[in-house]
């Protein structure tokens, strides 16, 4: 199987047979490059954890339809109550299917630990709702129950196939981020045997998390990000924010310093490769996370810190001179 983007033709000369002739002089001349193929268990776990993350998205859609038909009621649950999919929320959703419209018995259905007072949430809960509310409100909160229970299979399904790699997700969410449905979802995409990757570097370059090389006349132009793996680099960039604001870590230390140069957005491109990168050797060797702290890059630059700081002094008009420590 190859990259139909890597061996595209001459613009212009389009066909079948065409494209053909084209393909297979390009594998006489050995000039195609094979893509990854996982085996087959890996596939499988592959289409469950796609077919999940799909299902999980129509849960969010209906959700959002369901809240949609409340406002249109002029029923304001979702502003005093974070969730309203969680306990409360469906408790004093299904009260309104049953037909009731009184606010003060809605709200005491409320849990003790809402933020909100009985009384917000009473105001909140004064509205019109019709029959036709009703109906569509049944409708959606019948359909999330359903998509909740299809991804309860599903999670039962992936953890009975995942239990002979169930050293690999132990380790891989002890790096920072990394849940364990993240590292399901990494095993899932990249696999187990990372012989497949010459380097991890080719892993980063497989999973679309190495900026382009585009340089004429000497010029640098775009860095952006190439598109691929649209299944993993989304994962991995929310592992990366997650990462961000895990504290004392070498990761959340790697994102503020790349912040201040190149913005929120670089940075936390650059601590999802890391990320990447750790997974790959922590799966090739068998190894455990190990943290290089906050102090890392300060250590190995030591010097340039120095001078850095100096520098800024100095701009602020002050005489500074640095000398090492006895």
């Amino acid at each position: 199987m190859a990259n139909a983007a890597h061996i595209r033709n001459v613009p212009g000369r389009k066909s079948d047979v065409n494209d053909a002739v084209w393909i297979a002089d390009l594998l006489a001349h050995g000039l195609i490059r094979a893509s990854f193929v996982p085996p087959r268990p890996i596939q499988e776990l592959r289409d469950l954890t796609r077919t999940r993350r799909q299902l999980v998205r129509e849960i969010v859609q209906h959700a959002q339809r369901l809240q949609r038909v409340l406002e249109d009621a002029n029923v304001k649950l979702g502003s005093v109550v974070s969730d309203v999919l969680g306990v409360s929320g469906r408790r004093i959703v299904r009260a309104l299917i049953d037909g009731e419209t009184d606010a003060q018995p809605l709200a005491e259905l409320g849990h003790g630990r809402l933020r909100c007072s009985r009384t917000e949430l009473a105001e909140a809960l004064h509205g019109t709702a019709t029959e036709h509310h009703r109906f569509l409100l049944h409708q959606h909160l019948r359909t999330i129950e359903q998509l909740e229970a299809t991804v309860a299979e599903f999670e039962a399904r992936i953890e009975a196939i995942l239990e002979p790699f169930r050293g690999d997700i132990e380790r891989l969410t002890t790096i920072p981020g990394i849940s364990t449905t993240a590292a399901q979802i990494l095993l899932a995409e990249i696999g187990a045997d990372m012989t497949v990757f010459p380097s991890a570097g080719h892993l980063l370059s497989w999973a679309g998390l190495c900026p382009w090389l585009d340089e004429s006349a000497g010029k640098h132009r775009s860095t952006r990000l190439r598109k691929g793996a649209p299944w993993l680099k989304p994962v991995l960039v929310q592992c990366a924010w997650a990462a961000a604001r895990t504290k004392n870590t070498y990761l959340q230390a790697q994102f503020l310093r790349l912040k201040a140069r190149r913005g929120p957005k670089k940075a936390v491109v650059a601590v999802a490769a890391s990320i990447l990168t750790a997974a790959y050797y922590m799966l090739r060797d068998g190894l455990d996370y190990h943290d290089l702290g906050p102090a890392h890059l300060a250590r190995r630059d030591s010097a340039r810190v120095a001078a850095r700081l100096a520098r800024r002094i100095r701009e602020l008009g002050y005489e500074v001179e640095i000398r090492a420590a006895a």
